[in-house]
């Protein structure tokens, strides 16, 4: 609506000017008319002025003085009044100037000097002041009213390579820069612009414009217009940035993202530098003043018809011819005329591809055949590998399981590693496969990509195309005659390759593996962790204790290499003998003492302290005796205490035997003098008789203790 009010007025304003142009060439005759009227009314001025020359020669001298300066006066006037016939000979006369009958002024004599006006013609009063308002108010009636400061419409009235003059209807017209317009090539002869007036007479009397500033002026109200209307402009792509172009719309500066450029992904931004582009605006930040601009939102709705009419036309199994637009890691980006599909980096190749790359490149043709697509979506999906037979059906029929193959490794997991025998056709050797080894370890420590390996072919099913291959099969397999190569009680060298915290697991060789369980690592030695024994990668001698060929399994031993030691233990380390020994460790619980010929025996807190008192410490040296001695279990108790307390024990006992035998010749006698007792001597006895009973409970309790 407003596009239409402001298309009105410009050509109102285009009518008015033909109007003027018709009147003023209409006028131009009659200007000219008068010009010549002037300048024969202008001519006896001049001859006048000769005259008064020659008068001013024969005056007197004492008026010599007065008659010079008026010489002076008039040669001053002179130029003005050829200024002023110049002037109005070239000023178009715009509007009917009335021809008025002017006598030619005429002094031949010094008197006729008092006749002429001389302080109208120093005034530059060619024409009489009055008159002169009248023409000059009449021509201005004909001139547009402009005012400094202003942004009004003009018309292109003429162009070079440098300039473009314009007319806005005032007395002069305005030249501006060509390059204020680059934004429009098309500009040509008639368009109507909109400039900036910034004065009418500069300097040089020209009349000064500027579209750049009346583009600016307005830009910001013609953006936001834009916006909300969703209209269509114009702009000029002034440079590339990063990210994007930088276009000149409506003399400001806004942003278009290098994906707005295109529905198709532009590698070149530079092709587009010093263009003028159709665009839409986007997004306005009016806070940062930041307009950010697109083409591409101009084709999309274009596009978004022709992909309804393209789907619609889509079959399943349908061949097309595409162009490749994008490469990703993931797949390729085909352009099917307006409607882009993907072909899955899977779907390019029936052998392995590790980028699209290597099978595809950017702007090459191909076909490709449609395997799927979503209406709703606008998905396309599309294969190429599709449109060859597959490699499984030119597979061999007198390929068989157990057959020996060669081929190519492509991939590397740590499960396994995928072989190609073929284009096309793969096998999976798992790690399990590539030895007979029953040590878990990585697929990388057997092969890695690129490498060519033989294999021999474990199973193979051609409806499901899957196939497992094998290495180790090349070689005979370890257990077959294992009870002859590695019998109960044969010795060999194993390389430790785990710990557990009940054993070590040893490798004999490859495939032969056996585990030394924590007990069988040391006749004397207590060993709580296997680390404290030995190390991975550490050589080790071992026993087989055992075979268990269903389950591939071998039990070891190392401390069966030597005689056990515990048999000549039992007669050193008898009950109750005494050794000295050094305290190595203190536990809450006890102490742990180490005794000649490299054993150790175990003793509780109680039984460490000493006969002052006090408690025994570490790396403190003391005699203990034996007060247990397991020779299964490996286990013998000892105590420090128990040497002083059974010392004492045996005094105490002597002494109660001593007093035992008094007590028993005391009854004697009182047995002997019973039939003399008296009553004093019954009180005796029953004293006695409490003495002996005292005696007897003191023993049981000694002899229990």
């Amino acid at each position: 609506m407003a596009e239409e009010l402001v298309n009105e007025q410009l050509e109102g304003v285009e009518e008015k000017q033909e109007e003027q142009q018709a009147q003023a060439e209409a006028v131009q005759e009659e200007q000219e008319a008068q010009v010549a009227v002037v300048q024969e009314e202008v001519q006896p001025i001049v001859v006048a002025e000769a005259e008064v020359a020659v008068a001013q020669e024969e005056v007197q001298p004492e008026v010599v003085a007065p008659e010079a300066e008026v010489a002076v006066a008039q040669e001053e006037v002179q130029p003005e009044v050829v200024a002023e016939v110049e002037a109005v000979a070239e000023k178009p006369a715009k509007v009917k100037i009335e021809k008025k009958a002017k006598k030619p002024a005429s002094v031949t004599t010094a008197e006729s000097d008092d006749d002429f006006d001389w302080h109208a013609y120093a005034n530059d009063e060619v024409i009489p002041s009055a008159e002169r308002e009248s023409l000059e108010a009449q021509y201005a009636e004909t001139l547009t009213s402009v005012g400094e400061k202003e942004v009004v419409l003009g018309r292109v009235i003429s162009m070079n390579k440098r300039e473009v003059v314009v007319n806005i209807g005032f007395k002069s017209d305005g030249i501006l820069s060509l390059n204020e317009f680059r934004y429009n090539p098309e500009l040509k002869v008639g368009d109507t612009v909109e400039v900036y007036i910034e004065t009418q007479e500069d300097k040089k009397g020209q009349l000064a414009l500027s579209h750049k500033k009346a583009r600016a002026l307005q830009s910001w109200d013609r953006v936001n217009t834009a916006l909300e209307k969703d209209e269509i402009i114009k702009g000029f792509v002034k440079c590339r940035t990063k990210g994007g172009m930088i276009v000149d719309v409506f003399g400001i500066e806004a942003f278009l993202p290098g994906s707005q450029i295109d529905v198709k992904p532009i590698r070149d931004y530079d092709i587009y530098v010093g263009k003028t582009m159709e665009f839409k605006v986007v997004k306005i930040n009016q806070e940062f003043k930041n307009v950010v601009v697109s083409h591409k939102a101009l084709i999309e709705a274009e596009l978004e018809q022709q992909k309804k009419e393209i789907i619609s036309k889509l079959e399943k199994g349908q061949v097309l011819e595409g162009t490749v637009k994008n490469i990703t890691s993931y797949g390729v980006f085909i352009d099917l005329g307006g409607v882009d599909g993907l072909i899955h980096i899977t779907d390019l190749s029936w052998g392995r591809v590790n980028h699209p790359e290597e099978v595809v490149e950017l702007d090459q043709k191909l076909n490709v055949v449609i395997l799927d697509f979503d209406d709703e979506k606008k998905r396309i999906a599309l294969g190429l590998k599709q449109l060859t037979p597959h490699p499984w059906d030119a597979l061999s029929n007198e390929l068989r399981v157990g057959d020996k193959v060669k081929g190519k490794v492509v991939v590397m997991a740590d499960y396994g590693a995928f072989v190609e025998i073929a284009t096309g056709v793969e096998g999976l050797i798992h790690v399990s496969e590539m030895s007979w080894s029953q040590h878990l370890r990585s697929a990388q420590e057997f092969m890695k990509v690129g490498d060519e390996v033989e294999s021999v072919v474990l199973t193979l099913d051609r409806d499901e195309r899957k196939m497992s291959l094998g290495i180790k099969q090349l070689k005979p397999d370890p257990w077959q005659n294992i009870e002859e190569k590695y019998g109960v009680g044969s010795k060999h060298k194993a390389t430790v390759r785990n710990f557990t915290n009940f054993g070590v697991f040893v490798e004999i060789e490859e495939g032969v593996d056996g585990l030394i369980h924590i007990s069988d690592l040391s006749w004397t030695k207590k060993v709580k962790h296997p680390a404290e024994f030995t190390q991975v990668g550490a050589e080790i001698e071992v026993i087989v204790l055992e075979i268990d060929k269903d389950n591939r399994r071998l039990s070891l031993g190392h401390k069966q290499l030597e005689e056990n030691p515990w048999d000549v233990f039992e007669t050193i380390f008898t009950l109750d003998s005494i050794h000295e020994g050094t305290i190595t460790e203190m536990f809450d619980k006890g102490a742990v003492i180490a005794l000649p010929y490299g054993v150790e025996g175990f003793a509780t807190p109680r039984h460490l302290v000493k006969e002052d008192g006090s408690q025994a410490k570490v790396e403190e040296k003391l005699p203990f005796k034996v007060i247990e001695f397991n020779k299964g279990a490996k286990r013998i108790i000892l105590s420090h205490s128990r040497i002083f307390e059974d010392e004492q024990k045996s005094v105490d006992k002597a002494k109660r035997s001593d007093d035992a035998n008094a007590t028993k010749k005391a009854v004697k006698k009182v047995k002997e003098k019973l039939e003399k007792t008296t009553l004093g001597d019954i009180t005796e006895l029953a004293a006695l008789k409490d003495q002996l009973k005292a005696a007897e409970a003191e023993e049981k309790m000694n002899s229990e203790v």
